[in-house]
C-alpha cells in the first residue's frame, strides 16, 4: 500500500485555499446574489460550488493539454473574465441586476440562480485563470501518480465545500443586514468587483506583454 505523500496534500491544499479564498469570497457572494430568497441563494452557493469543482477537477486531469491543443495562453483567459466581470460589477453599482428581478419575481430568480452561479461565481471568482493555473501547476507536480492526483482532486473537492459553507453563513449575515443594508453593500462591492476585474485585465495585460 503506497504512503500518502503529505508533503503533496499539504502543499495543494494551502495553495488552493489561498488562490481560491473562500472567505474572501463571501462579500461577493451576498453582492451579486442581492434580492434573491435566502432558498434561492442556497441554490446558487451549491451550483456554484459544484461547476468551479466541476472545471478544476478538469483543469487537474486535462487543463494544461487543452489549453495547449486550443492555444490559449492564461494572460487572455485573464483578460476576458476581467472583461467580463465589469460588465457583473456595472450592473451592481447602477442597480441594473435588482430591477431585473423585480419584473417577474419567480422566473428571473430561476434564470438569476443559473447564470450567476455560472458566472461570476464559479468562473473567474471560484475556478478563475489563478486558480486554474495553481492546479494545472499541482498536477504537474503529481507527474502522473494516481496517489497524489488522487490527493488533489479530493482536495479540490474539500475547498469548494468550503465555499459553499461560506456561502451558507454569508446568507445568514445578509439576513441580518436588512433590505437597505444589502442594497448599499451590493452598491460597495460592486465598486470593489470592478476594481478586481481592472486588476484581472492589467495583470493579463502585463503577463502577455512579457511574454512576448
Amino acid at each position: 500500500m503506497a504512503s500518502i505523500p503529505l508533503d503533496f496534500l499539504v502543499t495543494a491544499l494551502v495553495t488552493l485555499i489561498v488562490v481560491v479564498d473562500p472567505v474572501g469570497l463571501a462579500p461577493t457572494f451576498l453582492a451579486v446574489t442581492e434580492g434573491l430568497p435566502a432558498a434561492a441563494r442556497g441554490r446558487v452557493g451549491l451550483r456554484a460550488a459544484l461547476i468551479a469543482a466541476a472545471i478544476l477537477m478538469g483543469a487537474a486531469l486535462i487543463g494544461d493539454w487543452l489549453l495547449r491543443t486550443l492555444s490559449i495562453s492564461l494572460p487572455a483567459f485573464r483578460i476576458a473574465g476581467g472583461l467580463l466581470l465589469f460588465s457583473i460589477a456595472s450592473e451592481m453599482v447602477l442597480g441594473v441586476r435588482i430591477a431585473r428581478q423585480s419584473r417577474d419575481a419567480e422566473q428571473v430568480v430561476d434564470e438569476h440562480v443559473r447564470n450567476i452561479a455560472a458566472f461570476p461565481l464559479a468562473i473567474p471568482l471560484m475556478a478563475g485563470p489563478g486558480a486554474i493555473t495553481a492546479t494545472v501547476l499541482l498536477a504537474s507536480r503529481a507527474n502522473g501518480d494516481p496517489v497524489r492526483l488522487g490527493l488533489l482532486l479530493a482536495v479540490i473537492v474539500l475547498v469548494c465545500a468550503a465555499c459553499f459553507a461560506v456561502y451558507l453563513l454569508a446568507t445568514r449575515f445578509g439576513r441580518l443586514l436588512g433590505v437597505t443594508g444589502n442594497v448599499v453593500l451590493s452598491r460597495l462591492l460592486g465598486v470593489l468587483l470592478a476594481a478586481l476585474a481592472v486588476q484581472f485585465v492589467i495583470d493579463g495585460v502585463r503577463a502577455a506583454i512579457g511574454a512576448v
